[in-house]
């Protein structure tokens, strides 16, 4: 499809951590926004948040995403679509209270778009590295065509019993190959192309409505809980971690994947890099000595990063750049001393 770099478009879940700076980054950019949020009460934040942009913003109430023609109204006269809508928590018992809703959720805009959306080109689905990492014991380098089947057959085999991040992750590949399967299905009735981002784990300041930091989003959440409030012990932080992306990053990536042609039609790793929670905290402590020190024995030129990620595909056909910890850590750390939860 041709590439998208004008008009309207709509972003589901638009209340949310990711999906706020998506809107911010679209109105930022030129673009008009239709948001959707759950109920009418999660109007006002995001229409006080972006007043500035006048009429360029529009919120709906979609209240079940996961019906059949929950977005038929929703997609009408946009030109392109970013579905950010899916949950991401680590407490679901049954697997299905993660996996009905990322993957009717999915199914719904996209059954939408094939009915109602005559002038859309190109929709990006938000994902997960979550759907494409899966347990290795040795070092190992993901990319786009490793696929998490492992946690799939786990869900499948132990239910209720399956772990934690097993669930979620089940939800995110589940849902991401139901819409790679969707477009295939429907390729000859179909004039849009699709975009799947896949991003590990998202830092970064916040816009979502928020008045306590102990309601932070899940990411948010276990930074807070590491780096300011100290609650990791030593090895902890010295030796767990993954990969990141700011989350201004992955909102910039959601722009830049309707504006480049060549991006049509791919999954695409979005990743800053490699962390152990220690580096976190040396960041946040370089900015104020006041907060938790941690793990002062740890050594980052000897920590052994497990799992990796190749992003040349976001750099061949997205051209983006990343903010570094320091950077990431620097806002953060401002936000939260200017909403007071930081002395």
């Amino acid at each position: 499809m041709p590439a998208t770099t004008a008009g309207k478009v709509l972003v589901t879940g638009a209340n949310g951590y990711i999906a706020v700076w998506v809107v911010k980054s679209f109105l930022d950019k030129g673009y008009s926004v239709r948001g959707t949020v759950r109920s009418e009460s999660k109007t006002k934040h995001l229409t006080e948040t972006f007043k500035a942009y006048g009429d360029r913003l529009e919120v709906v109430v979609v209240e079940d995403i996961t019906k059949e023609d929950a977005f038929d109204e929703a997609v009408k006269g946009v030109d392109a679509i970013a579905h950010t809508a899916s949950p991401f928590h680590l407490n679901a018992d049954d697997p299905n209270e993660l996996i009905t809703p990322a993957v009717k959720g999915t199914l719904s805009v996209l059954q939408s778009a094939l009915k109602y959306g005559t002038t859309v080109k190109r929709i990006v689905v938000t994902s997960s590295t979550a759907a494409v990492i899966s347990p290795d014991p040795n070092p190992r380098v993901f990319s786009e065509d490793d696929w998490n089947d492992p946690a799939i057959k786990e869900v499948e085999e132990k239910g209720r019993d399956a772990s934690a991040a097993s669930k979620y992750r089940a939800s995110k590949t589940l849902a991401e190959r139901a819409a790679w399967d969707f477009v295939q299905k429907n390729k000859s009735k179909i004039g849009w192309d699709l975009v799947v981002l896949n991003p590990p784990y998202v830092f970064g300041p916040t816009l979502h409505e928020l008045d306590d930091p102990e309601k932070l989003n899940t990411s948010m959440l276990d930074w807070w809980s590491s780096v300011v409030k100290g609650r990791k012990d030593n090895e902890t932080l010295a030796s767990v971690g993954s990969e990141y992306v700011d989350v201004r990053d992955i909102a910039l990536a959601h722009v830049l994947a309707l504006q480049k042609e060549a991006a049509g039609g791919h999954r695409i790793i979005i990743s800053s890099g490699p962390w152990k929670w220690q580096d976190w905290v040396n960041a946040a402590r370089s900015i104020d000595a006041n907060l938790p020190a941690g793990n002062t024995s740890y050594d980052p030129s000897k920590a052994t990063h497990t799992t990796r990620y190749d992003t040349s595909r976001a750099s061949k056909l997205l051209g983006i750049g990343y903010f570094g910890i320091a950077e990431t850590t620097r806002d953060v750390i401002a936000q939260f001393k200017e909403k007071g939860w930081v002395a």
